[in-house]
């Protein structure tokens, strides 16, 4: 994660950056013993991001633009709290989240915001916890906040700790549409429920995925996969129509994005992607264009 001090003093307030994902391989392998899936994905930190901010404070506060997410539910104060414990004492910090990526949109933008976190205080605080400790602690907090420890490009196995880093992939750029349609907050138990074992698989496609990046060879949309898209378009079935507007301007395949409902197609270059996103813009949709990033 990139951070920036202002007027470069310690003790001012820092800005800390929280990177969104795609999955470009998601795999659902079998439900476990747990009550958990076992995954194979690869994941891709892209240029999306919401904002933290982190003030000095003599105790611990949390607030957001978004008024509805300032609770004890948030990750973000959970992750705090979570530090504090391990610190065996009452750190403080004032806390402010800026959100620009969707909500519940299969971006990550939670779980994104919970590693920033954990890395921001645990730099502001002095903990001096490893990296591998801070993906410990991620794990205690959701299946994808392991991943947003180091971003970049990985592979996540087992329900999603399991972290392998793959090379990074040269810059490549990516059109995504946000239906903006209400979804419940249960939505990903929704979809784990719907699967059966025809909605299996055995991994050999990320396999593939990870074989090529391994090898530096270029990858295009035959290679991406998701377990989650046809449960998506069977409880959402409006997306459909989100899909659709992407094909009709241009788009030469569109996936779901993790558990969705974002819709994301790989272009060509930055100036294909634009001419793209400005005639879903021009159609009233919610589109943006980005590009995959390293932290």
């Amino acid at each position: 994660m990139e951070t920036s001090t202002d007027s470069g003093l310690q003790a001012e307030k820092e800005t800390f950056y929280s990177y969104a994902k795609i999955n470009l391989s998601l795999e659902i392998l079998r439900r476990r013993p747990d009550g958990f899936h076992e995954i194979a994905s690869v994941m891709q930190t892209i240029s999306l991001y919401d904002i933290l901010t982190i003030a000095p404070c003599p105790d611990l506060q949390f607030d957001c633009n978004l008024p509805a997410l300032v609770d004890e539910n948030n990750l973000v104060w959970k992750a705090a709290l979570r530090l504090q414990e391990l610190a065996g004492r009452e750190h403080g910090a004032d806390i402010f989240l800026e959100k620009q990526i969707p909500v519940a949109a299969g971006l990550g933008g939670g779980s994104s915001n919970a590693a920033t976190a954990l890395l921001a205080l645990n730099k502001i605080w002095g903990l001096n916890l490893s990296l591998a400790q801070l993906e410990a602690e991620a794990a205690r907090l959701g299946s994808d906040v392991p991943f947003f420890i180091r971003g970049g490009t990985a592979l996540a196995e087992g329900r999603g700790e399991r972290l392998t880093a793959l090379p990074a992939l040269p810059r490549i750029w990516l059109v995504l549409l946000y239906p903006t349609l209400e979804m419940p907050a249960t939505k990903t138990k929704e979809l784990y429920k719907m699967l059966d074992y025809r909605d299996f698989t055995d991994g050999s496609i990320t396999k593939v995925l990870v074989r090529y990046l391994q090898q530096g060879q270029t990858i295009s949309h035959s290679l991406f996969f998701n377990g989650f898209e046809k449960v998506v378009y069977e409880r959402f079935p409006e997306i459909d129509q989100f899909r659709q507007a992407m094909v009709e301007a241009g788009a030469d395949h569109v996936w779901v994005s993790g558990s969705g409902p974002t819709l994301f197609t790989l272009v060509e270059d930055e100036a294909t992607g634009q001419q793209l996103e400005v005639r879903l813009l021009q159609q009233g949709y919610a589109a943006m264009l980005v590009s995959t990033v390293q932290p």
